[in-house]
């Protein structure tokens, strides 16, 4: 497991040269939503599919 230095280390190097400093940002910004989405998943704080249809009267 890396830490987070380590991590958006790599993020940054797996980017374009011609990278700006609003793309570092959202590439940081998204992998940090995902994180959180994996760990919700993990930890089972989800609404299951057919509830999310009935909320939204879908």
């Amino acid at each position: 497991m890396f830490t987070v230095k380590e991590e958006s280390i790599h993020l940054i190097q797996s980017l374009p040269d011609s990278v700006t400093w609003d793309d570092i940002i959202y590439e940081m910004y998204v992998k940090k939503k995902i994180e959180k989405g994996l760990k919700d998943i993990e930890e089972g704080r989800v609404v299951p599919h057919e509830e999310v249809k009935k909320r939204f009267n879908l």
